[in-house]
């Protein structure tokens, strides 16, 4: 596919030079549902740049509780550890909502890496903007309500389709928030109360994002309303 059909950020945005040093590993694959595409301490075989579809980064405790850290969709790309010059990452990357994207073998993004200092300097940029996420996520998780953390989380997940609708269970979304299941019921209900969502199961609709914007009191900030590209900064202004 020409590279100015691509809708993920970080290949659109590449130079034509160093996304030709990509093209020829890469194959287009369709992304399901609880696909995993890094396991934990496991060596990291593939990196993946999705084009619809959203990819969850998931941090699990001794005892097995969970909670989601990071969010990938078209705006980035799996394997910020292999960026970073780790083999593996303590983390579990999976779908969390279908789609399709591209993906790359480890191999040959090193050896590409390796050839062009531009796309390493790239490449690194959307590894700086992935962990400002997480580190925005850790404060959220820590100083905000249940139903502000939900509406940021559901805000960033529709910055990154094209449908205001998702597909996403209230079993899911409690190992997203690292919440408990009855809470996040409870925070849907209120925000359905507000008429901000429409909920019903495995199903929710965002009716009125300005509403959801102002609900978070900051949580979805300046950081969460921007798309890093590979060499670009895209703030998404979307009423």
């Amino acid at each position: 596919m020409p590279q100015s059909l691509l809708r993920n950020h970080i290949l659109k945005a590449l130079s034509p030079e160093d996304f030709g040093l990509l093209q020829p590993s890469m194959h287009h694959v369709e992304l399901g549902i609880k696909d995993r595409l890094e396991t934990p301490y496991q060596p990291i075989e593939h990196v993946y740049f999705p084009e619809a579809g959203i990819a969850s980064v998931v941090a699990t405790l001794t005892g097995g509780r969970q909670s989601e850290v990071g969010i990938i969709g078209h705006d980035g790309m799996t394997g910020v550890a292999i960026i970073l010059g780790q083999d593996s990452s303590p983390n579990e990357t999976y779908i969390q909502v279908a789609g399709n994207g591209w993906c790359l073998p480890v191999p040959s993004l090193r050896v590409s890496i390796a050839e062009s200092q531009s796309l390493r300097d790239s490449l690194l940029r959307y590894a700086h903007a992935f962990l400002v996420q997480s580190s925005r996520t850790a404060l959220v998780n820590g100083h905000s309500k249940i139903e502000e953390r939900l509406a940021r989380w559901l805000l960033m997940v529709d910055d990154r389709m094209e449908s205001n609708r998702i597909y996403l269970t209230h079993e899911f979304l409690a190992t997203m928030l690292g919440a408990r299941r009855p809470g996040v019921t409870i925070a849907l209900q209120m925000l359905e109360y507000r008429g901000l969502i429409h909920a019903r199961r495995g199903e929710i609709t965002i009716i009125d994002r300005p509403g959801m914007i102002k609900l978070t009191h900051g949580a979805y900030g300046e950081e969460e309303q921007r798309h890093f590209g590979a060499g670009r900064l895209i703030v998404r202004n979307r009423t």
